[in-house]
């Protein structure tokens, strides 16, 4: 028997002959032949070779394909000089009508049967594993000296013909002080599956129970780990159990067939191409991945909308990366809430301010456009305003089709969680987002003020307590809005209102966001979520994540988000459409073209250039 310890260092044709040989008591090959490649192995008759070929380029996260043998050949001379596959994976298993009939440690008794099969060698993840450990990071599965854990998920491929399965992803704890690092070093690997597509709290991809894996061992985590998971080759092992085959062969999960390909030397990249790692949820654990090239153009959209024209004093409200965090946020919800509406002209009917409903709708147009679910409330005593605003805003091209609008009265203790959940449940949110853009705000004593210190609870419905709830619901987040720090969500920079605001004291929204986007204008916000959300659709490394690496990219809606955008000529005629409803600008109560007392030519058209 060789010793486990040299194997590391051995060169993959000696590691193949000694399998070849039937000479290892070991159980996986993971931290085996460093540095060089490691394929999944799926064998098939040839009649199913092509749609399985086409399965793999459509979901090339788990199946990214190294190469396809001809029928009966047992070589595969572009990735090893003397191989035959027939003996050189340290186990196999064979499947018979979709069951898995045994293990076996040679195919040559199906020799007969292998002349009409092809065999795909596919890429693998203990290909990285090398650079993980270069990068200072701990592969803990190595250390403890068992095989990687692998889960199925919740997460459906992207089926071809009789081939369908749910992704099967591999799972190695990593220290959260290193999660970039171990994301750069192994998006660098394509053909080992490249970057993870989750990192978090496993419920997230169906995934009951870290200890009790559906393939391969438990790998213990250690404190302050945190579990990321990759794409996974036994993907192709659950589509070969989907199809039914009469006859079929894979690896053993874990035993894989090492190659004499070296991996992927670390190539000098664009910031197109560098990962970024941000927490976007604590309940439950969840970060997002984005470019280092569209974070910093979000950044700069913060930079725009972070001018202070009404001098109020907002830069003190400044809370850096909040817009980035927020739409990465919003990015992976499914069905956003929306509120909007300060009625600070309690003289005038309606009492309504024309900042808010531009941005709101802005950001309402760009989900339609995502294809996500998105819905605003309202007060009821504005119900009928804000039908006639959306009915005007789809005749003018800015919304696709009209946005459900709803009312919240508080009717008992649980009317928020029944609002927010199906029959209460906090287990089936029917929103993953709330976002407030310069909707009135609860102060410290309950009452809403607009910035001149007068008190309109009268004309406000209780939207705070949606916000509130949501803190209690995991998986719902958060975004306020807000231009003066009396609005909705401004609650998380209430100290720095009371300090650097005028009348802070008093006016301070009390009610926290989980993120705090603060702009010159409250619409600038908006729209500002809206290009956001457009960088990050067009960003190919968090459009993957998204995705968790299966299916295309979805390159043909780009044209349609575009469309979706805001525009100068687009806002003009909503300001016009306001007006004619009786909504005015915030400070000066004018039905010109202004808001929040700055004209809209020469102020509001220039961010909105900016913006784009």
């Amino acid at each position: 028997i060789i010793l486990t310890g040299g194997l590391k260092s051995l060169l993959p044709h000696v590691l193949r002959r000694i399998i070849r040989c039937n000479r290892l008591s070991i159980s996986n090959t993971s931290g085996m032949a460093e540095g060089y490649k490691q394929a999944n192995v799926v064998i098939l008759h040839e009649s199913l070779a092509d749609d399985f070929e086409k399965f793999c380029h459509a979901n090339n996260g788990p199946l990214p394909l190294l190469y396809r043998s001809k029928p009966g050949d047992w070589k595969c001379p572009s990735l090893s000089s003397d191989s035959d596959i027939r003996t050189d994976c340290l186990q196999y298993k064979i499947y018979e009508h979709g069951a898995c009939t045994g293990s076996l440690k040679s195919l040559k008794e199906y020799s007969e049967q292998l002349k009409d099969m092809v065999t795909f060698y596919l890429g693998c993840s203990f290909s990285f594993e090398k650079a993980v450990q270069n990068a200072g990071i701990p592969v803990r599965n190595v250390e403890q000296k068992c095989n990687v854990s692998m889960y199925k998920t919740a997460v459906p491929c992207y089926s071809v013909s009789t081939f369908h399965c749910n992704l099967v992803v591999t799972m190695r704890p990593i220290p959260e002080s290193k999660l970039e690092a171990a994301v750069l070093a192994t998006s660098e690997s394509k053909e080992a599956h490249g970057a993870p597509i989750h990192v978090g709290d496993p419920g997230l991809l169906g995934i009951q129970d870290l200890s009790k894996p559906d393939y391969g061992d438990p790998v213990h985590l250690h404190p302050g780990d945190i579990p990321v998971f990759w794409a996974c080759g036994v993907t192709g092992v659950e589509a070969v159990i989907n199809c039914r085959a009469p006859l079929a062969f894979t690896h053993s999960p874990g035993c894989m067939f090492i190659t004499d390909l070296k991996n992927d030397n670390v190539t000098v990249r664009s910031s197109r191409e560098v990962p970024q790692v941000h927490c976007i949820s604590q309940d439950p654990l969840h970060y997002s991945i984005v470019s280092a090239e569209a974070a910093q153009k979000i950044k700069t959209l913060e930079t725009v909308i972070g001018i202070d024209p009404g001098d109020r004093g907002i830069i003190h409200l400044h809370r850096q990366d909040e817009l980035l965090k927020a739409c990465l946020s919003i990015s992976h919800a499914r069905s956003v809430l929306i509120t909007t509406g300060f009625p600070t002209h309690f003289a005038y009917e309606p009492p309504e301010e024309n900042d808010g409903p531009p941005g709101a709708l802005a950001i309402a147009a760009i989900l339609q456009a995502l294809e996500k679910e998105v819905a605003i409330v309202t007060d009821q005593r504005a119900m009928n305003l804000n039908k006639k605003i959306i009915e005007e805003a789809v005749q003018l091209g800015i919304l696709k089709g009209p946005v459900p609008l709803l009312s919240y009265q508080r009717e008992s203790a649980d009317s928020a969680l029944m609002f927010l959940c199906e029959n209460g449940n906090p287990g089936r949110p029917r929103f993953d987002h709330l976002i407030a853009i310069e909707r009135a705000g609860m102060a410290a004593d309950g009452n809403y003020y607009n910035a001149r210190k007068v008190n309109i609870k009268h004309l406000v419905d209780p939207i705070d307590e949606l916000f509130l709830a949501a803190q209690t619901i995991p998986g719902v987040t958060t975004t306020g809005v807000g231009d003066g720090g009396n609005e909705l969500g401004m609650g998380k920079v209430k100290d720095a209102v009371k300090k650097h605001i005028k009348d802070g004291d008093v006016i301070a929204c009390d009610v926290e966001a989980d993120f705090t986007i603060v702009a010159g204008v409250s619409n600038w916000g908006g729209y500002a979520i809206a290009c956001a959300l457009y960088i990050l659709s067009t960003c190919e490394i968090h459009d993957r994540y998204l995705r968790k690496a299966v299916g295309f990219p979805p390159l043909a809606k780009k044209v349609i988000w575009l469309s979706a955008l805001p525009s100068v000529t687009k806002e003009e005629k909503l300001l016009k459409t306001l007006a004619q409803h009786g909504v005015r600008s915030g400070k000066t109560a004018s039905l010109e073209m202004e808001v929040d007392g700055l004209p809209f030519y020469n102020t509001h058209s220039l961010v909105i250039e900016k913006l784009l």
